[in-house]
Protein backbone atom coordinates (compact mmCIF):
# COMPACT_ATOMS: atom_id res chain seq x y z
CA UNK A 1 0.00 0.00 0.00
CA UNK A 2 1.21 3.52 -0.95
CA UNK A 3 0.55 6.37 1.06
CA UNK A 4 2.00 10.21 0.90
CA UNK A 5 4.68 10.59 3.76
CA UNK A 6 3.42 14.35 4.17
CA UNK A 7 -0.08 15.41 4.18
CA UNK A 8 -0.92 19.22 3.92
CA UNK A 9 -4.10 20.38 6.09
CA UNK A 10 -6.05 23.09 4.62
CA UNK A 11 -7.71 24.73 7.64
CA UNK A 12 -11.25 25.65 6.70
CA UNK A 13 -13.18 26.32 10.43
CA UNK A 14 -12.49 29.68 10.40
CA UNK A 15 -14.22 30.67 6.65
CA UNK A 16 -16.18 27.20 5.44
CA UNK A 17 -16.63 26.30 9.42
CA UNK A 18 -18.19 29.54 10.55
CA UNK A 19 -20.24 30.97 7.33
CA UNK A 20 -23.40 29.32 8.39
CA UNK A 21 -23.07 30.18 12.26
CA UNK A 22 -25.47 32.83 12.95
CA UNK A 23 -23.28 35.39 15.36
CA UNK A 24 -19.97 34.80 15.99
CA UNK A 25 -18.17 38.25 17.39
CA UNK A 26 -15.06 39.46 15.45
CA UNK A 27 -13.08 38.87 18.53
CA UNK A 28 -13.97 35.04 18.53
CA UNK A 29 -12.79 35.11 15.05
CA UNK A 30 -9.11 36.41 15.56
CA UNK A 31 -8.66 34.19 18.42
CA UNK A 32 -9.20 31.26 16.19
CA UNK A 33 -7.72 32.07 13.54
CA UNK A 34 -4.18 32.60 15.86
CA UNK A 35 -5.21 29.64 17.79
CA UNK A 36 -4.78 27.81 14.44
CA UNK A 37 -1.70 28.87 13.20
CA UNK A 38 0.02 28.39 16.69
CA UNK A 39 -1.34 24.65 16.59
CA UNK A 40 1.37 24.21 13.45
CA UNK A 41 -1.06 24.32 10.92
CA UNK A 42 0.47 26.18 7.23
CA UNK A 43 -2.71 26.45 5.73
CA UNK A 44 -5.60 28.83 7.34
CA UNK A 45 -8.60 29.99 5.03
CA UNK A 46 -9.03 32.67 7.40
CA UNK A 47 -12.30 34.56 5.42
CA UNK A 48 -14.53 35.34 2.70
CA UNK A 49 -14.65 38.55 0.61
CA UNK A 50 -18.37 38.05 -0.65
CA UNK A 51 -21.59 40.44 -0.66
CA UNK A 52 -22.39 40.34 2.75
CA UNK A 53 -26.23 40.80 1.13
CA UNK A 54 -25.63 36.82 0.66
CA UNK A 55 -23.22 35.94 3.66
CA UNK A 56 -23.45 38.55 6.58
CA UNK A 57 -21.25 36.25 8.68
CA UNK A 58 -18.06 37.08 6.71
CA UNK A 59 -18.81 40.80 6.44
CA UNK A 60 -15.98 41.47 8.63
CA UNK A 61 -12.98 39.85 7.02
CA UNK A 62 -10.88 42.62 6.13
CA UNK A 63 -11.28 43.59 10.13
CA UNK A 64 -10.21 39.62 10.97
CA UNK A 65 -7.26 40.12 8.48
CA UNK A 66 -6.43 43.58 9.54
CA UNK A 67 -6.27 42.25 13.51
CA UNK A 68 -4.81 38.49 13.13
CA UNK A 69 -1.49 38.06 14.29
CA UNK A 70 0.50 36.61 11.14
CA UNK A 71 2.67 33.63 11.94
CA UNK A 72 5.82 33.32 9.20
CA UNK A 73 4.94 30.28 6.77
CA UNK A 74 1.58 30.03 6.94
CA UNK A 75 -0.41 31.28 4.47
CA UNK A 76 -4.18 33.05 5.73
CA UNK A 77 -6.44 32.70 2.49
CA UNK A 78 -10.01 34.25 1.72
CA UNK A 79 -12.65 33.19 -0.62
CA UNK A 80 -12.89 35.04 -3.49
CA UNK A 81 -15.87 34.76 -5.85
CA UNK A 82 -16.14 37.95 -7.94
CA UNK A 83 -13.37 40.84 -8.91
CA UNK A 84 -15.12 43.16 -6.15
CA UNK A 85 -14.13 40.58 -3.45
CA UNK A 86 -10.21 40.13 -4.98
CA UNK A 87 -9.63 43.18 -4.63
CA UNK A 88 -10.87 43.94 -1.18
CA UNK A 89 -8.71 40.52 -0.11
CA UNK A 90 -5.87 42.13 -2.03
CA UNK A 91 -6.65 45.03 0.14
CA UNK A 92 -6.79 43.12 3.18
CA UNK A 93 -3.63 41.44 2.68
CA UNK A 94 -4.76 37.37 1.80
CA UNK A 95 -1.93 35.82 0.63
CA UNK A 96 -3.99 33.63 -1.51
CA UNK A 97 -7.22 33.00 -2.76
CA UNK A 98 -9.75 31.05 -4.21
CA UNK A 99 -12.46 30.87 -6.84
CA UNK A 100 -15.30 28.14 -6.62
CA UNK A 101 -17.50 26.03 -9.42
CA UNK A 102 -19.95 23.04 -9.11
CA UNK A 103 -19.90 19.94 -10.98
CA UNK A 104 -23.78 19.87 -10.82
CA UNK A 105 -25.60 22.44 -13.61
CA UNK A 106 -28.34 22.93 -10.59
CA UNK A 107 -26.27 23.00 -8.06
CA UNK A 108 -24.46 26.25 -9.78
CA UNK A 109 -27.57 27.54 -10.30
CA UNK A 110 -28.85 27.26 -6.79
CA UNK A 111 -25.83 28.69 -5.13
CA UNK A 112 -24.26 31.53 -7.57
CA UNK A 113 -27.13 32.12 -10.16
CA UNK A 114 -25.49 30.57 -13.06
CA UNK A 115 -24.66 27.82 -14.69
CA UNK A 116 -21.21 26.04 -14.66
CA UNK A 117 -20.07 27.54 -18.09
CA UNK A 118 -21.02 31.09 -16.95
CA UNK A 119 -19.13 31.08 -13.81
CA UNK A 120 -16.37 29.97 -15.26
CA UNK A 121 -16.49 32.73 -17.73
CA UNK A 122 -16.71 35.28 -14.83
CA UNK A 123 -13.57 33.91 -12.83
CA UNK A 124 -11.60 34.88 -16.04
CA UNK A 125 -10.68 38.75 -14.54
CA UNK A 126 -10.52 37.15 -11.11
CA UNK A 127 -7.65 35.00 -12.64
CA UNK A 128 -5.89 37.69 -14.40
CA UNK A 129 -6.24 40.33 -11.53
CA UNK A 130 -4.65 37.66 -9.00
CA UNK A 131 -1.49 36.89 -11.19
CA UNK A 132 -0.62 40.16 -11.88
CA UNK A 133 -0.56 40.71 -7.97
CA UNK A 134 1.47 37.33 -7.50
CA UNK A 135 -1.57 35.56 -5.89
CA UNK A 136 -1.64 32.03 -6.23
CA UNK A 137 -5.35 31.18 -7.07
CA UNK A 138 -7.03 27.81 -5.53
CA UNK A 139 -9.95 26.32 -7.58
CA UNK A 140 -13.20 24.58 -5.22
CA UNK A 141 -14.96 22.19 -7.04
CA UNK A 142 -18.46 21.77 -5.74
CA UNK A 143 -20.81 18.14 -5.56
CA UNK A 144 -18.25 16.08 -7.13
CA UNK A 145 -19.58 13.03 -5.37
CA UNK A 146 -23.56 13.76 -5.56
CA UNK A 147 -26.01 16.70 -5.68
CA UNK A 148 -29.05 17.12 -3.73
CA UNK A 149 -30.87 18.53 -6.81
CA UNK A 150 -28.85 16.51 -9.82
CA UNK A 151 -28.39 12.86 -7.97
CA UNK A 152 -24.99 11.21 -8.78
CA UNK A 153 -22.63 13.50 -10.64
CA UNK A 154 -20.46 11.70 -13.67
CA UNK A 155 -16.95 11.50 -13.13
CA UNK A 156 -15.91 13.01 -16.46
CA UNK A 157 -17.87 16.01 -15.61
CA UNK A 158 -16.25 16.73 -12.42
CA UNK A 159 -12.45 16.27 -14.51
CA UNK A 160 -13.46 18.63 -17.03
CA UNK A 161 -14.69 21.36 -14.49
CA UNK A 162 -11.78 20.80 -12.49
CA UNK A 163 -9.16 21.04 -15.91
CA UNK A 164 -11.10 24.22 -16.91
CA UNK A 165 -10.10 25.86 -13.78
CA UNK A 166 -6.68 24.33 -14.17
CA UNK A 167 -6.41 26.04 -17.07
CA UNK A 168 -7.44 28.93 -16.07
CA UNK A 169 -4.34 29.56 -13.59
CA UNK A 170 -5.50 27.40 -10.36
CA UNK A 171 -2.35 25.39 -9.23
CA UNK A 172 -4.60 23.20 -7.35
CA UNK A 173 -8.05 21.32 -7.15
CA UNK A 174 -9.98 21.01 -4.02
CA UNK A 175 -12.79 18.32 -4.78
CA UNK A 176 -15.53 18.33 -2.67
CA UNK A 177 -18.20 16.09 -1.64
CA UNK A 178 -20.74 18.64 -0.52
CA UNK A 179 -23.52 16.49 0.63
CA UNK A 180 -20.81 14.18 1.86
CA UNK A 181 -22.66 10.90 0.38
CA UNK A 182 -19.43 9.43 -1.12
CA UNK A 183 -18.29 6.10 -0.38
CA UNK A 184 -14.04 5.38 -0.58
CA UNK A 185 -14.71 3.19 -4.34
CA UNK A 186 -16.91 6.09 -5.58
CA UNK A 187 -13.68 8.36 -4.42
CA UNK A 188 -11.49 6.28 -6.49
CA UNK A 189 -13.26 6.28 -9.47
CA UNK A 190 -13.84 9.89 -9.69
CA UNK A 191 -9.96 10.30 -8.80
CA UNK A 192 -9.33 8.15 -11.36
CA UNK A 193 -10.80 10.03 -14.17
CA UNK A 194 -10.04 13.32 -12.72
CA UNK A 195 -6.39 11.91 -12.43
CA UNK A 196 -6.31 11.32 -16.42
CA UNK A 197 -6.35 15.35 -16.81
CA UNK A 198 -4.81 16.80 -13.60
CA UNK A 199 -1.83 15.69 -12.08
CA UNK A 200 -2.70 13.82 -8.28
CA UNK A 201 0.04 16.77 -6.74
CA UNK A 202 -2.39 19.31 -7.81
CA UNK A 203 -5.68 17.87 -6.35
CA UNK A 204 -7.02 17.83 -3.14
CA UNK A 205 -10.07 16.53 -1.25
CA UNK A 206 -12.58 18.01 0.70
CA UNK A 207 -15.14 15.92 2.48
CA UNK A 208 -17.91 16.65 4.77
CA UNK A 209 -19.19 13.71 7.16
CA UNK A 210 -22.84 13.61 6.56
CA UNK A 211 -22.55 9.71 6.65
CA UNK A 212 -20.16 8.83 8.47
CA UNK A 213 -17.75 8.46 5.41
CA UNK A 214 -15.35 11.38 5.42
CA UNK A 215 -12.20 9.71 6.98
CA UNK A 216 -12.53 6.47 5.00
CA UNK A 217 -13.03 8.72 2.05
CA UNK A 218 -10.12 10.64 2.47
CA UNK A 219 -7.96 7.45 3.07
CA UNK A 220 -8.65 6.21 -0.26
CA UNK A 221 -8.09 9.44 -1.59
CA UNK A 222 -4.53 9.07 0.42
CA UNK A 223 -4.38 6.07 -1.43
CA UNK A 224 -4.65 7.05 -4.56
CA UNK A 225 -1.79 9.58 -4.15
CA UNK A 226 -3.53 12.59 -3.29
CA UNK A 227 -1.81 14.50 -0.36
CA UNK A 228 -3.60 17.74 0.19
CA UNK A 229 -7.23 17.50 2.98
CA UNK A 230 -9.32 19.94 3.36
CA UNK A 231 -11.02 19.71 7.13
CA UNK A 232 -12.19 22.17 9.81
CA UNK A 233 -11.20 22.57 13.56
CA UNK A 234 -14.22 20.57 15.50
CA UNK A 235 -15.92 19.51 12.36
CA UNK A 236 -17.66 23.21 11.92
CA UNK A 237 -19.53 23.99 8.65
CA UNK A 238 -21.94 22.50 6.36
CA UNK A 239 -23.85 23.99 3.25
CA UNK A 240 -26.71 26.24 3.57
CA UNK A 241 -27.79 25.11 -0.40
CA UNK A 242 -27.31 21.16 0.86
CA UNK A 243 -29.67 20.45 3.30
CA UNK A 244 -29.04 17.81 5.70
CA UNK A 245 -25.02 18.28 4.94
CA UNK A 246 -23.45 17.92 8.33
CA UNK A 247 -20.19 19.96 8.72
CA UNK A 248 -16.75 19.23 7.36
CA UNK A 249 -14.70 16.58 8.47
CA UNK A 250 -13.12 17.54 11.77
CA UNK A 251 -9.00 18.30 11.63
CA UNK A 252 -8.72 17.01 15.11
CA UNK A 253 -10.05 13.34 13.33
CA UNK A 254 -7.76 13.41 10.46
CA UNK A 255 -4.84 14.69 12.11
CA UNK A 256 -5.39 11.57 14.77
CA UNK A 257 -5.83 9.33 11.62
CA UNK A 258 -2.44 10.60 9.98
CA UNK A 259 -0.55 10.01 12.99
CA UNK A 260 -1.78 6.31 13.26
CA UNK A 261 -0.55 5.92 9.47
CA UNK A 262 2.74 7.43 10.53
CA UNK A 263 2.25 10.35 8.11
CA UNK A 264 3.78 13.75 8.79
CA UNK A 265 1.72 16.73 8.93
CA UNK A 266 3.33 18.96 11.44
CA UNK A 267 -0.21 19.68 13.65
CA UNK A 268 0.02 19.80 17.47
CA UNK A 269 -3.21 17.69 17.99
CA UNK A 270 -3.53 19.25 21.89
CA UNK A 271 -2.98 22.66 20.80
CA UNK A 272 -6.02 22.06 17.97
CA UNK A 273 -8.14 20.76 20.44
CA UNK A 274 -8.05 23.56 22.35
CA UNK A 275 -8.73 25.69 19.49
CA UNK A 276 -11.88 23.61 18.40
CA UNK A 277 -12.74 23.80 21.96
CA UNK A 278 -12.78 27.82 22.52
CA UNK A 279 -14.65 28.52 19.53
CA UNK A 280 -17.34 25.75 20.26
CA UNK A 281 -17.76 27.08 23.57
CA UNK A 282 -18.31 30.76 21.62
CA UNK A 283 -21.00 29.06 19.83
CA UNK A 284 -22.43 27.40 22.55
CA UNK A 285 -22.23 24.18 21.42
CA UNK A 286 -19.94 20.61 21.70
CA UNK A 287 -17.38 20.11 19.48
CA UNK A 288 -18.49 17.79 16.46
CA UNK A 289 -15.46 15.56 16.52
CA UNK A 290 -14.73 12.23 18.78
CA UNK A 291 -11.51 12.61 19.03
CA UNK A 292 -11.81 16.04 20.01
CA UNK A 293 -14.48 14.76 22.93
CA UNK A 294 -12.26 12.21 23.76
CA UNK A 295 -9.30 14.56 24.53
CA UNK A 296 -11.46 16.81 26.63
CA UNK A 297 -12.78 14.10 28.91
CA UNK A 298 -9.10 12.82 29.30
CA UNK A 299 -7.49 16.92 30.22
Amino acid sequence: MSLPQFVKIVEVGARDGLQNEKQVSLSDKVALVNALSNSGLTYVETGSFVSPKWVPQMGDSAQLFSQIERKDGVTYAALTPNLKGLEAAIAAGADEVAVFAAASEAFSQKNINCSISESIERFKPVMELALANNLKVRGYVSCVLGCPYDGDIAPEKVAQVAKSLVDMGCYEISLGDTVGVGTPMVVKTMLEEVGKLIPMNNLAVHFHDTYGQALANIFSALQMGVSVVDSAVAGLGGCPYAKGASGNVATEELVYMLNGLGITHGVDINKLAQAGWAISDALGKQPNSKVSMALKASV
